[in-house]
């Protein structure tokens, strides 16, 4: 039997009771009385230890609880810190991504460029070499016509 049901016992042994005329006293049997409150007493520290034991344990949870929601949340702030550092790497990789195609870019348009030029001059030596052989070519035909001509009048 637990305390509850004692302290119901005696509510009905109370209720039970004959009144005092004209007070609000009743009559009862007290040796019940002094049983259910021995009964009461013996029982008591019993539910009190399991009452303090379930507080104890109540508490015990609950830090438990809060030792692993600073975990949970420690975790999460490192995690964040990572990501954010991994995002500024790749921030900075991106960045120098586009500097080194830049760089390419620029150096590929001057290559380009400085190939046209030499590409150009080359021609315009060749073209040069070739207007002089086509000269000397002429004046050597024109020699040559001369002399056949001078050869064949004698």
């Amino acid at each position: 039997m637990d305390a509850l049901e004692i302290i119901d016992r005696i509510e009905e042994l109370i209720d039970k009771g004959r009144k005092v005329p004209f007070t609000s006293n009743v009559m009862v049997n007290a040796s019940e009385i002094y049983e259910m409150l021995d009964e009461l007493r013996s029982i008591l520290p019993e539910e009190f230890r399991q009452a303090r034991w379930i507080v104890k344990e109540r508490e015990n949870m609950i830090e438990e609880a809060k030792r692993q929601s600073e975990r949970i949340i420690k975790e999460a702030e490192e995690k964040a810190q990572v990501l954010l550092s991994e995002t500024e790497i790749l921030k900075n990789a991106t960045r120098k991504a586009e500097e080194i195609i830049s760089v390419a870019e620029s150096r590929g348009r001057t290559m380009r460029l400085e190939a046209e030029d030499y590409v150009d001059e080359k021609l315009a030596s060749l073209e040069a070499v070739l207007h002089k052989l086509l000269s000397s070519v002429e004046k050597s035909r024109e020699h040559f016509k001369t002399s056949v001509s001078t050869d064949n009048k004698q």
